[in-house]
């Protein structure tokens, strides 16, 4: 765009036209403004004329469906919301505005992000495009699918306990997790767990982003310590040779599917390749010890949604709701201490026994479409156990607030893409991406695309 080569209205056609002829396959996305987005576009083409330099000045993006746009619906993938356009946006859709993007439509995710796949009563299941018969993952997976589909080319996404980095995973995408108080938000959720970012199909693409919605913000309770440099300048700086922990195997005995274990071996070898150190671990990323104080977090976490018919949600959500009523003002502090505590035993372990954590980012491959979401609605009270496996690697990251990305280094012999992730630690985002860019250069991803995203 900035050659004259392509216009941002004829980005964006492009970008309709493909949603027009993919999604009824995905069904990844659940609302666009055409007429909004094309006057947006108008306008960016207008700027860029100009000489404005917005790093992302014309690139269109889909907003995942929990997240407030000023003068947008959000459903929160629910028949229980709230009626009318938000009033105000959240700050990351305002700092990707200041970006340039022009928004242009909202993605599918579970209701109210609880669960790791994009399905829900009001808008049905979204689809991998690397197999549809498979979920893109959760609870960004509609922002998945529509960049692993062709649709867009970046998408916004969030990430409570895997929520960017399970559909990147699935969908054969970057999703880079960042830490702690790295992102502004209104207010924190979960604790300062979730965290705002974008799902991407380049290393380059998720650091610039960062570099465009990081704080700090001087009205937060938390930051985190501003970057020596920009993100986007670590892509080219050599990560030194670092002492990487491999841990291929869920903890507590979970199964781990075989291809899963297979791509984090794989990524320790081009990881020796590169010469770095890689040597064993055994860290408790899901352990008896996180899990019912971490729930505690989330059931809490439905205070976040403002304006919600608690009659009109699915039976999984209306029984966390009624367990969230049933949880005390000192049961919640106690939960968060138990959680603040163990945080910092286990980040101790990086400096100490290592730099970098290798694991998959999946204990499973992705599920079949559909099936999470009628196992919840079959036992309401329960966990999923797919939606345990799929978090045995990622919940930690947002309980210790640590920098974690998912890479797309790796595909059965079916094509199913199988994500790694490295996980840093506190605030190390430069080293993350440093590595992650190593790596991307040593085994190259970006050109592989489903058959989907060819056609459109």
């Amino acid at each position: 765009m900035r050659r004259g080569e392509l216009s941002a209205v004829e980005l964006l056609d492009a970008c309709l036209a493909a949603v027009d002829a993919i999604d009824p396959q995905l069904n990844a996305i659940t609302w666009r403004n055409d007429d909004a987005a094309r006057a947006s576009a108008a306008d960016a083409d207008r700027r860029l004329a100009g000489g404005e330099t917005a790093p992302f000045l014309g690139v269109p993006i889909p907003i995942k469906d929990l997240t407030a746009v000023a003068g947008w619906p959000v459903t929160y993938g629910s028949y229980g919301a709230p009626e009318g356009p938000s009033a105000e946006s959240e700050l990351v859709v305002d700092a990707l505005t200041a970006a340039g993007f022009g928004l242009c439509a909202r993605t599918n995710t579970p209701a109210f992000g609880v669960i790791t796949a994009a399905e829900n009563t009001r808008y049905g299941a979204s689809r991998n495009p690397w197999d549809t018969e498979r979920t893109p993952g959760g609870s960004s997976g509609g922002a998945a699918a529509a960049v692993a589909g062709g649709m867009f080319p970046i998408a916004h996404a969030n990430d409570g306990g895997g929520s960017i980095r399970i559909p990147a995973s699935y969908c054969g995408l970057v999703g880079l997790k960042p830490s702690r108080g790295r992102v502004p938000r209104l207010a924190q959720s979960w604790l300062g767990a979730v965290v705002e970012g974008v799902v991407t199909r380049t290393v380059a693409d998720s650091a610039a982003v960062l570099d465009a919605i990081c704080g700090p913000d001087l009205c937060a309770w938390y930051n985190a310590p501003a970057p020596a440099r920009p993100f986007a300048q670590e892509l080219d700086t050599p990560p030194g040779t670092l002492r990487i922990g491999l841990m291929a195997q869920a903890p507590l005995g979970m199964p781990t599917d075989e291809a899963c274990v297979a791509a984090a071996r794989a990524a320790a070898t081009a990881l020796e390749e590169l010469g770095h150190a890689v040597e064993e671990v055994e860290v408790p990323t899901i352990s008896e010890e996180m899990v019912p104080p971490f729930i505690a977090l989330t059931q809490g976490g439905l205070a976040d949604y403002e304006g919600v018919d608690w009659t009109a949600v699915e039976p999984h959500i209306a029984h966390q709701r009624q367990l969230s009523g049933e949880t005390g003002a000192y049961d919640y502090v106690l939960a968060a201490r138990t959680l603040e505590l163990l945080s910092r035993r286990e980040v101790a372990r990086w400096g100490r026994d290592f730099d970098i954590l290798l694991t998959p980012t999946s204990a499973i491959l992705p599920p079949r479409a559909g099936s999470i979401l009628e196992a919840q609605h079959a036992a309401p009270e329960q966990p999923v156990m797919e939606v345990v496996a799929s978090v045995a690697f990622t919940a930690f990251g947002n309980v210790t607030g640590l920098p974690a990305v998912s890479l797309p280094l790796y595909w059965t012999d079916e094509g199913v893409p199988v994500g790694v992730q490295l996980t840093a630690g506190p605030w190390q985002e430069a080293r993350l991406i440093s590595l992650s860019a190593q790596l991307e250069q040593a085994r190259p991803w970006a050109q592989r695309s489903p058959a989907l995203s060819a056609a459109a």
